[in-house]
């Protein structure tokens, strides 16, 4: 699904990833945990495209296709979602409209004709429905006077409604309650499929106890320092990041 490999990229001209390698199959679940300032929101932002970084080395893999070169839109049209950390507000645009355009954006890109009006209101019921969403919440403006926790929930129901073949979940967990966390992994967890892969980026072991991780991999100074099960999570959460440090230097 994923290949990435001795990935180098800067903004800025400050250099952040420095040789990353990580290979995420169909079906699979990747944590990547690491302390502030490791390169964590750096590597989804350069995954998904985004311009101010640059790739000055190394390669970016998609079902075998090199995207190094896409843009975003032509990412995000081969099947990479990235869940924002601060989503931002869009006054005037509904969410429903905004999916609406963003799903026949998409096919258009894939030379399909936009999806019929009973097929997509069908489509907007089941996914809503499947991640305990109000329908009035459809017809706010995208984003705004949102909570935190109605924020997340909202980018789960973009990727739920894009069908995307890799999400990436940027600190999806951040500044959300209990419930607004079980409710957002929940549907990550009823998302999953063969055909899909998820990496989630995360400072927190308490959002692995509910989207349980294949592989978790700890990501310091632009590199992944060690890979593990779930287990090296629990590691992390007892003993922090100084002792991978120490690691590294012994």
């Amino acid at each position: 699904m994923l290949k990435i490999e001795n990935l180098q990229a800067r903004i800025d001209d400050k250099e952040i990833l420095k040789g990353l390698n990580i290979e995420v199959k169909a079906g699979e679940v990747h944590a990547i945990m690491g302390p502030n300032g490791a390169g964590k929101s750096t590597l989804a932002n350069v995954i998904a495209g985004k311009e101010e970084y640059e790739v000055t080395g190394g390669t970016i893999e998609l079902n075998g296709e090199d995207i190094s070169e896409l843009a975003p839109e032509e990412r995000a049209h081969a099947g990479v979602f990235l869940s924002f950390q601060y989503p931002i507000e869009i006054p005037g645009v509904t969410v429903t409209n905004f999916i609406k355009s963003s799903i026949n954006e998409s096919r258009k890109a894939q030379g399909l004709e936009e999806m019929p009006a009973k097929e997509m209101l069908k489509k907007i019921r089941e996914k809503s429905e499947l991640l305990e969403i109000d329908r009035k919440f459809l017809s706010r403006s995208l984003n705004e006077g949102f909570s935190g926790g109605e924020k997340k929930r909202n980018e789960i129901f973009q990727m739920a409604m894009l069908e995307p073949k890799l999400a990436i979940l940027d600190e999806t967990d951040s500044g959300l309650d209990i419930d607004a966390l079980r409710i957002v992994a929940n549907g990550v967890n009823k998302l999953k499929s063969k055909d899909n892969a998820v990496i989630v980026i995360t400072h927190y072991q308490r959002l692995l106890d509910y989207i349980i991780p294949d592989f978790v991999h700890v990501l310091y100074d632009g590199k992944i320092v060690k890979s593990g099960t779930k287990d090296l999570a629990l590691e992390l959460e007892e003993k922090g990041y100084d002792w991978i440090k120490e690691e590294l230097n012994a």
